[in-house]
């Protein structure tokens, strides 16, 4: 067969799309980790903020000065889609151009050789896909799109509205990744707390954490990207009475001034947030992440303090940080702009408050007990094997490097163990395997 290689960049929503394009292909094309001998190159591209679309040009770049001759180099995704007709004048090195619409398509793409610009974002609905990456978890989409209108976002100018995926689908795929061995899901979307509403369902998620607890197999789920004014008392209630959704809640809520909420346009001001998140804090066992965006227009000293302020009282379990990114067709394009070494500034001041915290929180996890996901070798070490936490989000929140077993049997890759955690490395935990 010949043989394909494919990259990723940007969210785990492309990997999902990435994951339908190497189904579309698989009868034609074997997986390759090497693009030096690959056939076809697929780049699926971010376009969110300007280092991803760095990130993505330079993978462009690169791919094509390695790949050996008659080959055929496909760009899609997010930055194919907001700069089509740029990057068609531009980017003579690319064979094929497509975005976001043409994701089940890009087998008859690549037979005829030829760029498609579908106007419509693709959502998958039952096709198939080869999930990767894991042999226990798989990222499930339930949409695409985004009804809101943040300031500092690009995204529904080129993914469109709110699309709800069906719900047969949803528990469709899910069934059949559990009859394939899968038991840990992430169930994902632009805004996942919106889900439904395009249909008249503002109970939407909550529907979904109902038929996901019917699917025996399932043994570990959580939700990403909860909009904070999409989310729901009831919904958090939902999570908390599930069996299956660990108590999990990733909501971004990018700032915590209520002149900044209000300039960034996320719907909430700062009391209904706070409220939101302690009653997220409330429930028993949870897990809270948030992401915050250091520098967008109009912040002043006072507003980023209060930033730092309101994290070293409430203690996230994992925070991401973003410096502003100044992004055109966007209300905050035209603001007047925090300069660049300010911005650089209050980013490294919160990133190295988060990281001692993150820290902290780690170094309080010795000497518990938790529930893993054995993965396999580190890279690390090949004395050490890699688990993750199983509550924790794949690849987002952390690695944990087991040492020692304290049973006899043989570990298996891919199983539930409880480990104890004995120490921390650098910022990875150490722990031993206790029981199965």
């Amino acid at each position: 067969m010949k043989k394909l290689f494919v990259t990723t960049l940007g969210c785990t929503k492309n990997l999902v799309d990435s994951e339908v394009m190497i189904a579309r292909l698989s009868s034609e094309y074997q997986l390759t980790h090497e693009p030096t001998e690959a056939d076809l190159l697929l780049v699926n591209t971010c376009g969110f903020i300007q280092p991803a679309k760095e990130e993505s040009i330079e993978t462009i770049l690169e791919l094509d000065s390695v790949r050996k001759e008659k080959s055929t180099l496909v760009m899609s995704g997010c930055l194919s889609e907001r700069y089509q007709n740029e990057l068609q004048d531009e980017l003579s090195e690319v064979d094929i151009f497509t975005g976001v619409g043409d994701y089940h398509k890009i087998d008859e793409l690549v037979r005829e050789h030829r760029s498609q610009f579908s106007p419509k974002s693709y959502l998958i609905g039952d096709e198939d896909r080869v999930v990767t990456g894991s042999i226990s978890h798989a990222y499930i989409k339930i949409g695409e799109g985004c009804n809101q209108k943040c300031s500092f976002c690009a995204i529904p100018n080129f993914k469109g509205k709110l699309q709800s995926r069906n719900l047969e689908h949803i528990v469709d795929e899910v069934e059949r990744l559990v009859d394939l061995g899968f038991y840990d899901f992430s169930f994902i979307s632009q805004d996942s707390s919106s889900y439904g509403r395009d249909l008249g369902n503002k109970n939407g998620l909550i529907d979904i954490i109902g038929e996901i607890e019917k699917i025996e197999g399932v043994k570990s789920a959580r939700i990403l990207y909860l909009y904070p004014s999409t989310t729901s008392f009831g919904l958090l209630e939902a999570i908390e009475n599930s069996h299956k959704f660990h108590n999990y809640f990733d909501i971004p809520v990018q700032h915590t001034s209520d002149k900044m909420l209000k300039i960034m346009k996320r719907g909430f001001g700062k009391e209904k947030t706070v409220e939101l998140l302690q009653k997220m804090r409330e429930i028993p066992d949870s897990f809270v992440r948030t992401s915050f965006i250091v520098g967008h227009p109009e912040e002043s000293v006072e507003d980023f303090n209060e930033i730092i302020e309101f994290i070293s009282e409430y203690r996230f379990d994992m925070i991401n940080v973003f410096a502003y990114s100044n992004e055109e067709d966007t209300s905050a394009h035209e603001m007047k702009q925090v300069p660049e070494d300010e911005i650089e500034r209050r980013t490294a001041i919160i990133e190295e408050i988060v990281e001692t915290q993150r820290l902290e929180n780690l170094q309080n996890l010795i000497g518990k007990e938790m529930e893993i996901i054995l993965n396999g070798e580190s890279d690390e070490h090949e004395f050490l094997l890699s688990a993750k936490a199983l509550h924790w989000g794949e690849d987002i929140d952390g690695e944990i490097y087991i040492n020692d077993k304290e049973i006899d049997d043989e570990l298996v890759y891919g199983d539930i163990y409880v480990a104890k955690i004995t120490d921390i490395a650098g910022d990875k935990l150490i722990g031993s395997i206790v029981s199965h």
